[in-house]
């Protein structure tokens, strides 16, 4: 008997009567069951979420800005209910608690009275977080719940870009309001500088003025001490000037008293000389006296007169200056008397001046030491205005001018910074999509198994008359492997029609899912010709174990050790993981080495099959002769 003999046989057998029909025809759809409808109820779950019934309770009370009063949450449940996400159902408290215990409402969202309060606590003595109340009842949906956690967390996440939008607003406004301040200050600080700069001129000038004045100041303080020693006997001097003075007016006075008898003398002399002149040329005359002597002798007299006529003049001219050097003799005693009145307070005078003129020259040395300290101060205010101008121009090109568009650009990248941009080298697309490998996988599993209730491992016939266990042990496999491949075949067109999931790789998809189908019934065959129905009820048992270590769900790492260690070694981990890379266009390599490592598994459960059927063949045991329940 050939291989083709032993599987059409095995055809017919399946065919025979009407209720082996129907029951091949319902087994062979179990897989299309199993893996469509999961798939089907699971093909997109995020996008029907605003289906799910959420209650909001919005009980904040607001907080007064200004004129107006704020409630920060009454924006937040706008903003929900704008989203969408969600079907949002705004009720009270005591409806929401109901609604959540009696499944009227999957979870429920409490905004608290101090909400508005708590979020603006930050700026006071106070500062508190604002809590957002998350209601739960796994009794209604434990996924339900965490979808609910993932909400809250949302809600969070927009109150804090909300908030940290209004702290980043008001930070660029008040730097705003700051870089005006230091323009204005760094002009300020220009315009100092420059005041500073005429200042050190003016004190430098003044230093010099102070040197200079110092040393006329000492001059003068010298100049002074002296005439203030000179002086020290002046009141005594100019006594004695004013006695003398009016002992020389008295004498002039007397002189000029002499002077005036005298001219009267010589003016009388004058006068008789002219008036004996003629008598005695008279008498001369008469005495007979010779002409020529009395013409001498009148020229001698003639002379006489003029001499005594000259001498009168000058006598006259002298009593008069007389006069005035006396008049001027009595006004040089009284000026004597005068300074001799005035000395005293004048050397006073020239004593406090010279006592003045030594404390000013003290004081313009204070000063020259001021002012020489005040321009060296001054220097150092140079310095310092200068270093300030700088450094607030370069605080001013620090802060940048912005517009208060800008500024409300940038505190909008402030308050939310991050924005996640997704790389993917492969999309599933959807959540029924990503799971479509694992339960198409599981699917092939199931539909083997279910086919074993009513295939024959091996034929009985084929034992007993033939010797030759491979074809035997290929002719019990290829059976399920064909029918596998129709069932992988009637599922891959409801994933990739029906179901509209994209598969990038169609051909080589398929191609994995025959051959993992065909794997799975080795190894199914493997295990029913070794052990029997014990061996059928191991499929079940290693179906459950490879739907915990395949890592279709969750990461694979996230599973104990001991399963995390048994994912590397079990057939389904890899039929996974190449469907994966096939249906969202991954590694084809990867791939390719998962198909070699199912193909490997199919040759050994074959051989191991072979094997079993040769020990049937050489022995008979005792459950040929009481055939299990189940083959």
């Amino acid at each position: 008997m050939k291989i083709p003999q032993m599987i059409r046989s095995e055809f017919s057998r399946l065919w025979a009567t009407p209720m082996a029909r129907i029951a091949f025809v319902a087994l062979m759809c179990v897989p299309l069951l199993y893996g469509g409808l999961y798939l089907w109820a699971n093909q997109d779950p995020y996008a029907k979420l605003d289906q799910v019934p959420v209650a909001l309770v919005v009980a904040d009370s607001g907080v007064q800005q200004g004129d107006a009063r704020r409630t920060i949450g009454e924006e937040v449940a706008r903003n929900l209910i704008d989203d969408g996400s969600f079907d949002w159902h705004r009720v009270s408290a005591r409806e929401a608690e109901r609604g959540v215990e009696d499944g009227a409402y999957d979870f429920s969202v409490t905004i608290p009275a101090d909400f508005s309060e708590a979020l603006g606590s930050s700026s006071g003595d106070d500062p508190h977080r604002a809590e957002v109340i998350l209601t739960t009842n796994d009794a209604n949906s434990y996924l339900a719940s965490t979808i609910g956690e993932q909400a809250v967390k949302q809600i969070r996440q927009q109150v804090v870009r909300s908030v940290n939008q209004e702290a980043a607003r008001s930070m660029l406004d008040g730097m705003a309001e700051i870089r005006v301040s230091l323009v204005e200050a760094r002009d300020g600080a220009a315009q100092l500088a420059d005041g500073a700069v005429t200042a050190k001129d003016g004190a430098h000038r003044l230093a010099a003025g102070a040197q200079q004045a110092h040393a006329g100041s000492s001059e003068l303080s010298g100049g002074l001490g002296a005439l203030r020693d000179a002086t020290a006997q002046l009141p005594a001097q100019s006594a004695q000037l004013a006695s003398g003075a009016a002992q020389v007016a008295d004498g002039n006075a007397q002189v000029a008293q002499l002077g005036r008898e005298v001219a009267g003398a010589s003016g009388q002399a004058v006068g008789r000389l002219a008036a004996d002149r003629d008598a005695i040329l008279a008498d001369l005359a008469a005495a007979g006296v010779d002409p020529a002597v009395v013409a001498a002798v009148e020229q001698r007299l003639n002379g006489v007169g003029a001499v005594l006529g000259e001498a009168n003049d000058r006598v006259q001219g002298a009593s008069a200056q007389l006069d005035v050097l006396a008049s001027g003799a009595r006004q040089v005693a009284d000026g004597s008397r005068a300074l001799a009145d005035a000395s005293p307070q004048l050397a006073s005078g020239i004593a406090s001046a010279a006592d003045g003129a030594a404390q000013l020259d003290s004081g313009l040395g204070e000063l020259e030491a001021g002012a020489q300290a005040l321009d060296g101060g001054l220097g150092s205010l140079v310095d310092g205005t200068a270093q300030l101008r700088d450094g607030l121009a370069q605080g001013v090109e620090r802060i940048p001018d912005s517009s208060e568009a800008l500024r409300g650009r940038q505190a909008a990248n402030i308050a939310d910074p991050v924005d996640v941009r997704t790389t993917k080298v492969t999309s599933a697309g959807t959540y029924g999509a990503g799971l479509a490998p694992f339960f198409v996988s599981l699917a092939a599993w199931i539909g083997i198994y279910a086919l074993f209730l009513i295939l024959k491992p091996v034929s009985r016939r084929a034992v007993t008359a033939l010797h030759a266990p491979v074809r035997v042990a290929i002719a019990g496999w290829a059976t399920p492997a064909m029918l596998g491949a129709v069932q992988m075949l009637a599922l891959f067109g409801i994933v990739a029609g029906s179901l509209g999931f994209e598969v990038t790789h169609p051909l080589p998809a398929y191609g994995l899912m025959a051959l993992a189908s065909a794997t799975f019934a080795a190894i199914i065959l493997a295990l029913n010709v070794w052990l029997g129905s014990v061996g059928q009820f191991l499929g079940l048992v290693l179906m459950v174990l490879q739907l915990v270590t395949a890592g279709g769900t969750f990461p694979w790492q996230t599973l104990p050790a001991p399963l995390a260690a048994l994912h590397h070694y079990l057939p389904m981990s890899f039929a996974v993981d190449g469907l994966r890379q096939l249906m969202y266009g991954g590694d084809l390599g990867h791939a390719g080495a998962d198909a070699v490592k199912l193909a490997l598994f199919l040759v050994v459960a074959v051989l191991l099959a072979a094997l079993g059927v040769a020990r049937m063949m050489r022995s008979r045991t005792l459950r040929d002769l009481q055939p299990s329940l189940i083959g």
